[in-house]
């Protein structure tokens, strides 16, 4: 059974301190790891945030991404985009990053990000923290629903169509069920019913049921309304 730790902040930039806080540390690993980025607003701030910061992270970090929006690469909608002052603050070498090639076509695309993850694990490389973001909707990820987790099963990522319109490459349950430390980072107005229902570990919440295969997840949250 999954266990679920809560931690409720008074204030977003507590929430967004803790956070920068918890990246550091584990971009400071020694050896061989990994570090799951999530996209959305909340994650922003403590990225840019530890941008600032000196970084001297072991040469064998790897970074891979929870899901992309099928956008060019230099989007404003684009995961990558966004995470970029962290990315090159980090320094990395490119063979360090996995990257959703939005380049290719879509199925191409979520096929090589596939790819690119299982030689990650093949690897040996332990998969540390794993961000994930928790929509209004109850998705994580770019997985919104039963459709999707059913597709996914026995695969680490695949192409999603978006109910905004958009098409994705999200990881799947198969993948976040190899992450060591999941955790929901949640913030703003709009959520609190899968906030509620996450808290409730609803077996009819997607969010939940993408995780049902991690021995223990955390959900740090601040909504609106707190001060």
């Amino acid at each position: 059974m999954t266990e679920l730790t809560i931690r409720r902040y008074a204030a977003r930039g507590a929430l967004e301190a803790a956070l920068t806080e918890r990246l550091a540390q584990a971009v400071a690993v020694r050896g061989p790891s990994a570090l799951m980025l999530a996209g959305g607003n909340t994650p922003l701030p403590a990225y840019r945030a530890l941008a600032q910061r000196p970084l001297a992270p072991d040469e064998r970090l790897r970074i891979v991404f929870s899901d992309e929006r099928y956008v060019a690469s230099e989007s404003e909608k684009s995961n990558y985009h966004q995470a970029r002052a962290l990315l090159d603050a980090l320094a990395l070498p490119a063979t360090s990053l996995a990257r959703v090639r939005t380049e290719l076509p879509l199925d191409e695309a979520a096929a090589d990000y596939e790819r690119q993850l299982a030689t990650l694990m093949n690897s040996g490389v332990r998969i540390g923290l794993g961000l994930l973001g928790l929509g209004a909707d109850g998705h994580t990820a770019s997985l919104f629903g039963s459709a999707d987790l059913e597709r996914g099963r026995g695969r680490l990522a695949i192409a999603v169509q978006r109910p905004d319109g958009l098409a994705a490459v999200s990881v799947t349950p198969d993948f976040l069920a190899c992450v060591a430390e999941p955790l929901f980072v949640v913030a703003g107005g709009g959520k609190h019913a899968a906030i509620e229902a996450l808290a409730a570990r609803d077996p009819n919440l997607t969010a939940w049921r993408a995780v049902q295969g991690c021995p223990r997840v955390e959900l740090w949250l601040h909504e609106t309304g707190q001060s």
